[in-house]
């Protein structure tokens, strides 16, 4: 640990429940709902985030002299590349190639979620830099005979300080939407230049159209049945899209609901009563985020009323700032998401692969700030003096 700094001991743990929820979740706070005891328990408890699938939890715990839980990370020893959205298979690919062997790796990361949001969980009261967890994971890294340690969509904070320590840093970029204090859906539209004005009030009237009954549903309003409905819809994305297993079960879904009660909000559509189509999202304390969606029908705009402006008016409803509908999707732009970047950090031990790896960031960086430039001016929003 940094010299200076008082004693501090770093255990790896195989199952979440090792460690208690309330210490945890004191390192964690209530910002965001995906890097909770809850929500990671469900990933494990439900078999999804276990190590049949390729995740092994490694989840790292900092104590004091004392015993005090004062920094954690969900982490995972990694068998693959998959579920993460942050793609390091042309790396893997080279350092195997070069004689090397890429897995296992080290994953500080909320399995099968490209959410934003911090990975090195602090407890604010005890005074623990980022820095003192990171060199941590890095030994630990050592110690278990990892290739590298890959901290995915943290906060620009926690980008930060791992580059200070050391760390190759990664930009990326994904799509949100802000509410700076709309009263309605009307006043978002009215931000709006003409023409998308004109195409969002077309699309949203198609669905109306279509003779669906949407529903938002949250914490106990969504049933037994709801969820059965949800992972139909959720297996028949993933088998159409992706053609591999899901990664989350059917008993991820009812686990989740019952242990994030309110945290959690399902924009649902009906034909004669019974769902066919379904967008699932958790609030956090200033956000909404979009996770998962699927239908059974194919209506033309079903996605984009379920998946972003029904999230749109639950967050004007409620106060909340902005809604972050998932990674990928330039589409989303001309819908008032607009491009951020995203961030992440990675500790390679393989010095060679490392150079390399830094030389391509060298590139990739730059790249991507006036990739964003450009995508920013296909904002839909007036400009000044624009009808």
């Amino acid at each position: 640990m940094p010299d200076g700094s008082p004693p501090l001991s770093l255990s790896l743990h195989p199952r979440i429940a090792e460690i208690g929820a309330a210490e945890w979740d004191a390192c964690a706070g209530r910002e965001n709902p995906f890097v909770s005891h809850a929500f990671l328990s469900a990933l494990e408890d439900s078999g999804s985030a276990v190590p049949e699938r390729g995740w092994l939890p490694q989840h790292a715990a900092l104590r004091d002299e004392a015993g005090r839980l004062v920094a954690c990370a969900p982490c995972y020893a990694k068998s693959h590349s998959q579920g993460e959205y942050v793609f390091d298979h042309g790396w893997a690919d080279a350092l195997e190639r070069a004689g090397g062997r890429y897995y296992p790796k080290l994953q500080v990361a909320v399995p099968f979620s490209p959410v934003p949001g911090p990975r090195l969980l602090l407890r604010p009261d005890a005074g623990v830099p980022a820095a003192a967890l990171a060199q941590g994971l890095v030994q630990a890294c050592r110690a278990v005979g990892a290739s590298s340690v890959h901290v995915t969509f943290c906060t620009e904070q926690e980008w930060n300080a791992l580059g200070d320590a050391g760390w190759l840093r990664r930009l990326g970029t994904q799509f949100h939407w802000s509410n700076p204090g709309y009263g309605c859906f009307d006043d978002f539209l009215d931000a709006l230049a003409s023409r998308k004005r004109k195409a969002v009030r077309r699309e949203r009237r198609e669905v109306q159209e279509a003779g669906l009954t949407l529903r938002c549903l949250r914490g106990a309003e969504i049933t037994a049945r709801h969820w059965g409905a949800f992972h139909r819809f959720y297996r028949s994305t993933t088998d159409r899209k992706w053609g591999r297993s899901a990664y989350l079960t059917k008993r991820f879904w009812p686990m989740l609901g019952e242990r994030l009660g309110d945290a959690v909000v399902l924009m649902l559509a009906e034909r004669d009563g019974e769902p066919v189509a379904g967008a699932l999202n958790l609030v956090g304390r200033d956000a909404i985020y979009g996770r998962n969606w699927g239908a059974m029908v194919d209506v033309p705009f079903l996605h984009f009323e379920l998946c972003y402006y029904m999230a749109m008016d639950f967050a004007i409803a409620h106060g909340i700032g902005r809604v972050e509908a998932g990674a990928q999707g330039e589409h989303k732009i001309q819908r008032g998401y607009l491009p951020v970047p995203t961030w992440s950090a990675h500790w390679i031990a393989h010095r060679g692969l490392a150079d390399a790896v830094a030389e391509f960031l060298a590139r990739e960086r730059p790249a991507m700030l006036r990739e964003m430039e450009m995508l920013a001016t296909l904002s839909p929003f007036r400009k000044h003096g624009e009808a």
